[in-house]
């Protein structure tokens, strides 16, 4: 049996409404795996269990929430526990402590007219102040305490990413494809770019039967007057928007790039595009949903003059 497997391991705990959900969806999306509520008596099992069919590797970290809804809570075997596990097993185990003013959560429970998880039939503030008094020693333990009280969601996982983006996580999944407008935009496309402006190789009958992959075809399409300065702005504004998009945690950007019948101009800007940004270190995967398809002359309309 290995006990190796998870490298970090991180509880989230604090007072209900502090945001725990928020920091456990964002350590999910940064790829962390993630389990909330969890029975205590379940954790070993967890540990011991082999990662899931298409899981890269063994070493993700994992994002266990604990609070007083766990079954069998009991903050001083909560702590018991982890030092069991941190010394026992050598985990890499830290304990995020998630507070907020007693004002604060209130109005949040008013405000959603949700009922406070340890006040079903009285009011919010008594459950509230039972569960800080539940919560204590946790939060005395805990070596990363995040108030936020002055804290909307958004800012609190901006937090959470800042922080615990490791290497090769938070990374988005970049897709850079080429399509055929005549077969319509892809509805999944973040960022779309027009490039029926460049001249078109189906009207050079040498160069129909061919794709953007094509070497002739290629130079052909690169060789449009407006071709290098156009497509250079094109991908420098991609360097500048992709970190951006990391920043605020978005899982998956897709850029599409389509000309008339997705086969010509978008296929050789799309495998151009994508070595540019695979050379400014993103791993983009290439698609090129209309390749296949047949040339037809009423698809591409009247050439232009040359």
């Amino acid at each position: 049996m290995t006990h190796e497997r998870a490298k970090q391991i991180l509880l989230v705990t604090g007072m209900s409404g502090a945001g725990k959900s928020t920091v456990l969806r964002t350590l999910e999306d940064l790829g962390w795996e993630v389990a909330d509520n969890l029975p205590l008596l379940l954790l070993n099992r967890l540990l011991d269990t082999d990662p899931p069919e298409g899981a890269d590797g063994d070493d993700r970290p994992l994002g266990l929430g604990i609070g007083t809804r766990t079954r069998g809570f009991d903050a001083e075997s909560v702590v018991r526990r982890i030092k069991k596990l941190r010394d026992e097993r050598g985990y890499d185990l830290g304990t995020l402590y998630l507070d907020c003013s007693g004002v604060e959560l209130e109005r949040r429970y008013n405000e959603t007219r949700r009922r406070h998880p340890l006040a079903q039939d009285r009011p919010a503030g008594q459950g509230i102040a039972r569960e800080r008094e539940l919560l204590e020693p946790l939060r005395r333990w805990a070596n990363r305490l995040i108030d936020t009280t002055n804290l909307s969601g958004n800012e609190l996982a901006q937090q959470i990413r800042s922080t615990f983006s490791g290497e090769g996580h938070g990374e988005p999944t970049l897709s850079v494809m080429s399509f055929g407008f005549a077969r319509g935009v892809p509805a999944n496309a973040d960022l779309v770019f027009d490039m029926r402006f460049l001249r078109n190789p189906h009207w050079v009958e040498s160069l129909r039967p061919g794709t953007g992959r094509d070497k002739d075809v290629a130079d052909y399409v690169a060789g449009d007057p407006t071709y290098a300065e156009s497509i250079s702005r094109i991908e420098d504004l991609l360097l500048l928007l992709l970190p951006r998009y990391r920043a605020e945690g978005k899982s998956y950007v897709t850029i599409a790039f389509g000309c008339t019948g997705g086969r010509h101009r978008s296929v050789h800007v799309t495998e151009r595009v994508a070595a540019r940004l695979h050379d400014a270190g993103f791993s983009p995967t290439v698609a090129h949903r209309d390749l296949q398809t047949a040339p037809q002359d009423s698809l591409e309309g009247p050439p232009a003059a040359r």
